[in-house]
């Protein structure tokens, strides 16, 4: 079996659920033969349904398409509309339907070609339809590549909150063409790099530096710059969730600016801001309470406010009020009896989890930052 490019391969370790993430550059051609690999156990003429969204399709839907039939398999594309609105239990049950409608069993596949809402709905798919099928992730854009087709989180959103409705379920393979962000908007390049300097403050500082020294070269996407970002990124996180898979303990500091994001995501009813845009406001909202809270010093503080605007991403969440804000995050699935965790900073490359910020010192930190 011959493979056109090189590949980078990080491996997440979790016994017989364990996985390879493949990142290379014009891979999508060459995804049919790595499916073909004996370890995946898939037979010839296997089912795969394709979750995607038109705007992926249109770009990679046909390649993929193409590649999985020239290996021997069935595709089956399965379109939903692009954006996190529709990450639903609405657009669940029409996929659903067409798995249905096309005969998809136990032996079948769901694969994520897109961005994270797909990787989340397909996956949130994947774990239920039979009790579970094979899934496999491509992510496309970065904030998926670095972050949500990493670990087994998979859900649909609710009215009332983001991901209230998931599993846990790993995939089977993480195939990442980094070739797909030369069509991704600038926007959301961005705001998957909130995510990539997120895994420098939570665990290492030396990368931290590299995002600094090599901004220029991620940004104009040059080749060695970008496998590092998600090749780095995907090994932290992959050491993160061997050590908890489930969520239990110190897999929280994956959630370092997401308490405070999702909550501005949530109350600007998920239109004002991207994902990774609300995670970088809330990166600092969590660096200003570690402050407050005699954990952080205010140099590294504006370490971490100065990489968030070298990265083009936005400080303040604008006009929320602190209380709102509070109350939303009380709501947020990590909340345990009321009881909110924050992923507090004390150093670059080092966080702690903290609970029980009371609500006044909560408002005074919120005050600062609209």
């Amino acid at each position: 079996m011959t493979f056109s490019s090189a590949i980078t391969e990080v491996n997440v370790d979790l016994g017989n659920k364990s996985y390879p993430i493949y990142i290379g550059e014009n891979i999508l051609p060459d995804l049919g033969k790595y499916l073909k690999k004996p370890q995946m156990g898939l037979a010839t003429g296997t089912k795969i349904m394709v979750v995607t969204n038109p705007l992926v399709y249109d770009l990679y839907g046909r390649t993929v398409m193409d590649s999985l039939a020239e290996a021997g398999f069935t595709p089956i594309p399965g379109e939903v509309p692009d954006g996190e609105e529709y990450k639903t239990l609405d657009s669940a049950e029409h996929l659903y339907d067409v798995a249905f409608d096309n005969g998809l069993d136990r032996k079948s596949v769901v694969l994520a070609l897109g961005g994270g809402v797909i990787g989340d709905l397909a996956g949130f798919v994947a774990a239920t339809y039979m009790r579970g099928v094979t899934f496999i992730q491509v992510p496309t854009t970065l904030l998926a590549q670095v972050d949500s087709s990493v670990g087994g989180k998979v859900a649909v959103n609710h009215p009332r909150g983001k991901n209230i409705i998931g599993a846990f379920y790993q995939p089977k393979m993480v195939f990442t063409d980094i070739r797909t962000l030369h069509t991704l908007a600038q926007r959301e390049f961005r705001a998957g790099m909130a995510e990539v300097v997120k895994y420098g403050v939570i665990w290492d500082c030396e990368f931290f530096d590299f995002l600094v020294n090599e901004h220029a070269g991620v940004m104009n996407l040059n080749t060695p710059e970008v496998t590092r970002v998600i090749s780095t990124s995907c090994s932290i996180k992959a050491r993160v969730v061997e050590q908890d898979e489930t969520e239990q303990d110190v897999r929280a500091i994956l959630n370092y600016g997401h308490t405070f994001g999702h909550a501005y995501e949530a109350l600007t009813n998920y239109k004002k801001f991207v994902h990774g845009e609300a995670v970088a406001i809330g990166m600092i909202s969590a660096a200003v309470a570690a402050v407050r809270l005699g954990m952080l010093s205010a140099g590294n503080l504006e370490r971490i406010k100065n990489i968030i605007r070298l990265y083009g991403l936005p400080e303040n969440f604008g006009a929320l009020a602190p209380k709102e804000i509070i109350a939303s995050m009380g709501h947020d699935k990590k909340a345990v009896g009321g009881n909110i965790k924050y992923i507090l900073p004390e150093d670059i490359g080092r966080v702690k989890i903290v609970s029980g910020i009371d609500n006044d010192v909560l408002t005074g930190i919120l005050s600062q930052q609209v």
